[in-house]
């Protein structure tokens, strides 16, 4: 039995030059379909694919699951650069998921993953107590209703003045920003 789970992807960062990303991978909220993972019964071995639309012929890096809490269980992704491979035709894929990402167009995370013990949920769905995770895909439509990003901040784009500006308090200061909104302007 193989199963995808939809989770809130929260983008707290994105590193252009090394590609990385955070967010959320799973919670235990009630996804489209009605069912349940519980974060706190999931097994998974650091690290896993990331791979993109859940197509296992089309990983675009690997990710890292942080420890698991009642409300879900945290991860990191970094994105294979196009620089270090020759293959044009893999050029292609890792660039465009990473722009992808970046841009928006893709906002949410699926988990791949094998149930260990479930249980019918009444009215419907399925609760999985426990279950294995082998993988975590870049989505478009997740079955978690609260599958969106909820903001992406990167240097892309910026230019040298607006990155000092931003290091800079008095600059901040000046310009009315304050230190906890640092990391959006940037």
């Amino acid at each position: 039995m193989q199963n995808r789970a939809y989770a809130k992807l929260e983008i707290k960062a994105v590193d252009e030059a090394k590609r990385i990303i955070t967010g959320i991978a799973t919670t235990p909220n009630v996804d489209r379909v009605g069912d349940i993972i519980d974060p706190m019964g999931v097994e998974f071995e650091n690290p896993l694919p990331f791979l993109w639309m859940h197509d296992h012929s089309s990983p675009v890096g690997e990710c890292r699951f942080s420890n698991p809490t009642a409300a879900g269980i945290a991860f990191e992704a970094e994105f294979v650069h196009p620089d270090t491979v020759e293959s044009v035709t893999l050029k292609d894929r890792l660039q465009l998921a990473w722009d992808s990402v970046k841009t928006g167009l893709v906002r949410a995370v699926s988990v791949g993953f094998r149930p260990l013990e479930w249980a019918f949920i009444d009215g419907g769905g399925i609760r999985y107590d426990k279950s294995e995770v082998y993988e975590l895909s870049g989505v478009v439509v997740p079955a978690n209703a609260d599958a969106l990003i909820s903001g992406v901040k990167s240097l892309y784009g910026a230019t040298d003045i607006d990155i000092v500006k931003a290091l800079d308090a008095e600059a901040r200061r000046e310009n009315g920003i304050p230190d906890f909104e640092i990391l959006v302007k940037l």
